[in-house]
């Protein structure tokens, strides 16, 4: 059966480096999250991903973003992650992600690139640019989709407007620089998830 979050929102860490790693995703759990992502486009990931998977991968499904090649899902698959996010939509890299069990969010925008995520295995779908979309797009898009397909709005979600996107039909949201910003100091990062946690349970009242 596939795993289910308690709290259906990604919290996104793009930049951030091995020091700070730990104190961030120990905010963002302590708030609630259980989906953690390191982009792969960060400092020295190699580093850090190991270092949460140790610490944190019990309590979160700790795993990579920006992924585009099957070969980095194996990388990831050895340092132990269990979660692939990717800005785009390739097979291949959804079908090793499934291969090695892990849960693989694609990015996607259009319907063709939906279904062609979900052909290959794709536990839910990124729609991303999520801001350049707006929610009116997302209620259409669910619309065509198997109604059982949980659905992420990334890119300008907020806590100001994260209903919005859940009233389209999101089931949750990957959030990047509204949680986290590069070299923001971890408070910081612990009073955004706050919000955006409080954010999330007003909204699905």
């Amino acid at each position: 059966m596939q795993w289910q979050s308690e709290l259906p929102l990604i919290a996104i860490l793009r930049g951030i480096t091995p020091e700070e790693a730990p104190e961030h995703v120990g905010a963002v759990i302590e708030a609630g999250f259980d989906m953690v992502e390191i982009p792969l486009n960060s400092p020295r990931w190699q580093q850090s991903l190991p270092t949460i998977v140790e610490e944190f991968g019990n309590r979160a499904r700790v795993g990579g973003g920006t992924v585009l090649q099957p070969e980095q899902v194996d990388v990831l698959a050895a340092i132990g992650c269990r979660l692939i996010v990717t800005p785009n939509t390739h097979p291949g890299v959804i079908r090793r992600a499934v291969e090695h069990g892990m849960t693989v969010y694609p990015g996607c925008a259009t319907a063709t690139e939906a279904f062609t995520a979900l052909e290959a295995g794709a536990h839910g779908l990124k729609i991303f640019p999520s801001s350049a979309f707006g929610p009116d797009y997302i209620k259409a898009l669910k619309a065509v989709l198997p109604p059982d397909v949980p659905v992420f709005a990334v890119g300008g979600v907020t806590p100001a407007n994260l209903a919005q996107w859940i009233g389209a039909g999101c089931a949750g949201a990957g959030l990047g620089s509204d949680l986290y910003r590069a070299g923001q100091p971890a408070a910081q990062t612990a009073r955004q998830a706050a919000a955006f946690v409080k954010a999330y349970r007003e909204a699905v009242q």
